[in-house]
C-alpha cells in the first residue's frame, strides 16, 4: 500500500486536496477527525480534567475543544507548556488508531492511503509515509480563508500558525508541493496531475 502524507499551513486547503485525493481513489485518514474521537477517550478526558478541571467539560459531557483551544493556542509560554501536554497525550493514541486503520487498509488491499494531518512533520508522522505533499498557499489566501470558514480572528491566526512548524520548513521537508493559489477547479487539476505523476496502480 502506497501512504501518502498530506500537510500544509493553517487553512491552505488541505481538505480540499484530501477530498480530490478520495474522488482519485485513496482512502484518507483525518488527523483532526481522529482527535476529536481521541480527545474523549475516558482515560484522556480524565487528564484533562485532572489538569483543567471540569470546567473544560460540555454538559453532555464530552470535552469542550474551544475551551481546551483556549488553554493551549497562545503566544504566551504557560500555553505552550499546556500544549506539549495536550499533544502529549493526544498524539501517541493517535498515532495507535491510524496504525489501526492501516493495518485494515492493508489487509484489504488498499492500494493508497492518505494521511491527511497539519501536525504530520511535529509528530514525526511522516516516517510511516512513502512521500509527503505540501499545500502551499499565500498567506493572505490563508488568513482569508480561515476568517470566513472558521470564523477565525487575526489573533486566532496568528497563534495556531505559531503553534506549528514554520511554513517554509514544512515546505523544505516535504517530497512534492501543491500550490493552491488560483481557483477550486485549478486545485483540482494540479491535484489530478500529482496523482498521474505518481503512476499509482489503481
Amino acid at each position: 500500500m502506497f501512504i501518502i502524507g498530506l500537510t500544509g499551513g493553517v487553512a491552505s486547503g488541505k481538505s480540499a486536496v484530501a477530498e480530490e485525493l478520495a474522488a482519485l481513489g485513496a482512502v484518507v485518514l483525518d488527523a483532526d477527525k481522529a482527535a476529536h474521537e481521541v480527545i474523549n477517550f475516558p482515560e484522556v478526558k480524565h487528564a484533562l480534567t485532572e489538569r483543567w478541571g471540569s470546567e473544560i467539560l460540555l454538559a453532555d459531557g464530552n470535552v469542550d475543544r474551544k475551551a481546551v483551544a483556549e488553554r493551549v493556542f497562545s503566544t504566551h509560554k504557560p500555553a505552550l507548556v499546556e500544549r506539549k501536554f495536550l499533544e502529549k497525550i493526544l498524539h501517541s493514541r493517535i498515532k495507535d488508531e491510524f496504525e489501526y486503520q492501516l493495518t485494515r487498509l492493508k489487509i484489504a488491499k488498499t492500494p493508497v492511503a492518505v494521511i491527511d494531518a497539519p501536525l504530520l512533520l511535529e509528530a514525526g508522522w511522516q516516517q510511516g509515509c512513502d512521500i509527503v505533499l505540501f499545500v502551499d498557499s499565500p498567506l493572505e489566501d490563508r488568513q482569508l480563508r480561515a476568517k470566513s470558514s472558521r470564523n477565525w480572528t487575526a489573533e486566532d491566526f496568528t497563534t495556531r500558525e505559531a503553534a506549528q512548524m514554520p511554513i517554509e520548513e514544512k515546505r523544505r521537508r516535504a517530497t512534492h508541493v501543491i500550490a493552491n493559489d488560483g481557483t477550486l477547479d485549478e486545485l483540482r487539476q494540479r491535484v489530478e496531475e500529482f496523482w498521474k505523476s505518481l503512476s499509482l496502480p489503481i
